[in-house]
């Protein structure tokens, strides 16, 4: 039942109204039952829920606008303690947040966008989940290729406002043998996939037939890439080998490696210089091999092939280097791109720029990964992504008041972190600060220290106060008990 009052029921009761507050109910009464009156809100699509996608998630006004989410994941990503999940030191639920904590207020599928028309507004998707089959139930089907090629049914989703943060893919550099035999590190499913061929490759050494070489090989852990995601893996598995390994295969640890190759001279090549040093000393003392100026040629089962040493049996490669176009911004046409990154290129307020107009257009943007700048790029990094969020929360949520936001986005870098095993870490903002002051106090730190930072960091950043709570509960009891070796 309405709960407005009827024009009738205020005539009748109109001798008791003095004129000005009839004539205002009069007012409020035409208002509200106007036909030009009702607006309807504007529909915004966001593409990807990663630290651009779920970050404009969480602040966008979802009263004032119609808020759709098309991703093919159903959780966000905490890629920083991607590592520690890999490794036992946290379990997995705690690295992830669901999207489907903003429904009903915002509105989710669960699938892949495939085209954009930017001139008809409309999304062309096709679902992320398996097709509706009879064989659904037949769990012998899901490996089946004909089952999993059968066709699902793509729909389209129109949009008055799109962000684009899709993110990106694992750089291969085409390099033959990768994405069939080595483990990726950028989602929650690749630290479950190494976890578990961790624990594979002991309980395989462990078996009485086979030999000692072919245990060493089995043992002999190669990371590819040497940036802050890679050497914070081999830092984490370092951890891992040293602790838990030696207690529960004893007679196995001897025959443990790590070792991290990267084509570059040096690693962590966005670090200052003197926190390189001291990473690579802190490696070395640890057992944790660095050979730089190395280049991979082609991977085998088992084998990693590398120009400078030749054949490097593994049994298990994780590659770390870079970043690789999200499949629906190489399809996409219309659209500036880099030419060496293939990111979207976007103006200093993220709109989109259109490729025949060169000019930006005013109801697209583009966060994240996926997007750059063309005149002075910023890193292709979560710090980024996470502040481009926060301001197209700013944006969109004033335009939704009518009032105008023509501010640009600014990055302010906040240093960056990253752990080198043993409760050790490394922090650098130099790079942010005045020549005279690169060497001031928390400007750069290394050891225990950065490890607080870097701890903290984490537990501060982590968004619900569900992991909040989990985090440091999962750091303390596997500190008390050790981690959980279990494959399962």
């Amino acid at each position: 039942m309405s709960t407005f009052p009827s024009m009738q029921g205020l005539l009748n009761h109109s001798s008791s109204l003095n004129a000005s507050s009839f004539r205002a109910a009069r007012f409020c009464i035409a208002r509200k039952f106007s036909s030009t009156a009702a607006r309807e809100k504007q529909r915004v699509v966001i593409l990807g829920s990663g630290w651009g996608g779920y970050g404009l998630l969480r602040g966008i006004d979802k009263k004032r606008y119609d808020v759709v989410v098309i991703s093919p994941t159903t959780y966000f990503n905490f890629t920083p303690l991607l590592a520690s999940t890999a490794v036992g030191t946290l379990e997995f639920r705690t690295a992830i947040e669901p999207v489907r904590r903003y429904v009903p207020a915002a509105v989710y599928y669960q699938a892949w966008c495939d085209n954009i028309d930017f001139s008809r507004k409309t999304l062309t998707c096709m679902p992320a989940t398996r097709p509706i089959t009879r064989e659904a139930s037949d769990p012998t089907k899901v490996d089946d290729p004909n089952y999993r090629a059968s066709a699902n049914i793509p729909f389209t989703a129109r949009y008055d406002k799109l962000i684009i943060a899709v993110g990106a893919y694992s750089q291969t550099f085409n390099i033959p043998g990768v994405k069939e035999h080595a483990y990726f590190l950028k989602d929650v499913k690749d630290a479950r996939r190494i976890r578990s061929r961790i624990l594979e490759c002991f309980e395989q050494a462990n078996q009485p037939v086979i030999s000692d070489v072919e245990r060493r090989n089995l043992l002999n852990f190669c990371v590819v890439g040497g940036g802050p995601t890679g050497v914070e893996f081999a830092a984490e598995l370092h951890d891992l080998l040293q602790t838990d390994v030696r207690t529960h295969y004893p007679d196995l640890a001897r025959f443990t490696n790590i070792t991290l190759y990267d084509v570059a001279d040096s690693i962590l090549s966005s670090f200052d210089q003197s926190l390189v040093k001291y990473t690579e000393k802190m490696f070395s003392r640890e057992g944790v091999h660095i050979l730089t100026n190395h280049h991979v040629e082609r991977v085998e089962a088992g084998k990693l092939f590398i120009r400078e040493k030749g054949e490097v049996p593994f049994g298990l490669l994780v590659w770390s280097t870079g970043l690789a176009p999200n499949p629906l911004v190489s399809a996409m046409s219309g659209v500036k791109k880099n030419p060496k990154t293939q990111s979207v290129i976007t103006n200093d307020q993220l709109n989109v720029i259109m490729q025949e107009t060169n000019e930006p257009n005013p109801d697209v943007w583009a966060i994240g990964d996926a997007a750059t700048f063309e005149e002075a790029p910023l890193p292709a990094t979560a710090q980024v992504a996470s502040q481009k969020a926060h301001y197209m929360i700013t944006k969109l949520n004033t335009l939704a008041k009518d009032k105008d936001h023509c501010e640009p986005f600014e990055f302010h870098n906040q240093g960056s972190l990253a752990y080198i095993g043993n409760w050790n870490a490394i922090y650098d903002r130099s790079s942010t600060l005045p020549e005279g002051e690169k060497d001031k106090f928390m400007s750069k730190e290394t050891g225990r220290v950065a490890w607080l930072l870097w701890r903290s960091a984490y537990f501060t950043m982590t968004l619900s106060w569900r992991n909040k709570i989990l985090v440091p509960t999962y750091w303390f009891l596997n500190w008390m008990f050790g981690r959980d070796m279990t494959r399962f």
